[in-house]
């Protein structure tokens, strides 16, 4: 019988460099299920996306419970490993975070994204390097009580913020990652940047596997593992992808009362093996 020990070892197996895990974001049972039929060897959630399907904004505005109810419910319909991207770990202080790691254990999930940013009435900001050290610690903490090795993904945005001049990105990256694998983190994620020059560098300046934001205009995974990163993931870009295709499709019908916007679509018998159990 497999354990979630033997499962999340298995997830933590899958960050290679040069050959990366790679996941294209799920928010709810059906696209968990969809990704896995497709070949995903894990599936990891989006935040952004589980909000949006819950009727929430993303940035810390869905609550933990609601947000481990769906990794326990994708836990159950999936055999592959599952990661949750839990924003800022639902909680404000260390203490909440290992609350939050205990849940995600107890519902299933051998993996975890944690961000370093805070979102307030003034947008979103990063985390100080001592408190954000803490919270990981406070995760890796909770996860090795609970005997479960969780592969711990901490996120830093940086890039994806813009802070501070370009020329200091890099550094502060770099000095970020460092204290975040010391307090215990197993990969770094750095989304804002595909730049291959800037991938090498944290490719080459991080000891741990490099987690890259991909999409539309970025490089191919096949280029990006050519670079040396290990977890290749879209995050909510393939929620938006269907909802666009949703709203295209509801436009139309409303507006030209015409049906060209359901082409390619997923037959219902399909859909429905899928969510029976069918694979």
């Amino acid at each position: 019988m497999t354990t979630l020990t033997d499962t999340a070892e298995r997830f933590r197996s899958l960050h290679r460099s040069g050959t990366p895990l790679v996941l294209p974001n799920a928010w709810d049972v059906a696209s968990a299920r969809l990704v896995e039929d497709a070949g995903a060897a894990a599936v990891a959630t989006s935040s952004a996306g589980v909000a949006w399907s819950l009727g929430a904004p993303d940035g810390d505005r869905l609550d933990r419970d609601r947000a481990v109810d769906l990794v326990a419910r994708v836990a159950r319909a999936v055999r592959v490993p599952v990661s949750a991207d839990i924003e800022n770990g639902f909680a404000a202080d260390p203490a909440g975070v290992a609350e939050t790691i205990r849940a995600v254990v107890a519902a299933g999930g051998v993996g975890v994204n944690l961000e370093d940013v805070t979102y307030g009435a003034d947008g979103p900001a990063l985390n100080a390097i001592e408190e954000q050290v803490a919270r990981i610690r406070a995760a890796r903490q909770a996860a090795d009580a609970a005997g479960v090795p969780l592969y711990v993904n901490a996120r830093t945005d940086v890039y994806l913020l813009g802070i501070g001049a370009p020329d200091t990105r890099l550094p502060a990256v770099l000095e970020r990652a460092a204290a975040y694998r010391e307090a215990g983190a197993d990969g770094i994620f750095v989304p804002g940047t595909t730049d291959p020059d800037t991938v090498a560098a944290l490719v080459k300046g991080i000891a741990a596997p490099l987690n890259i934001l991909a999409g539309p205009g970025a490089p191919t995974v096949a280029e990006l593992a050519a670079l040396g990163v290990a977890r290749v993931s879209i995050g909510s870009k393939l929620t938006a992808a269907a909802y666009g295709a949703a709203r295209r499709a509801a436009e139309e019908l409303l507006r030209a009362g015409t049906y060209g916007g359901l082409a390619g679509a997923l037959d219902y018998g399909s859909l429905n093996r899928l969510l029976s159990g069918g694979r």
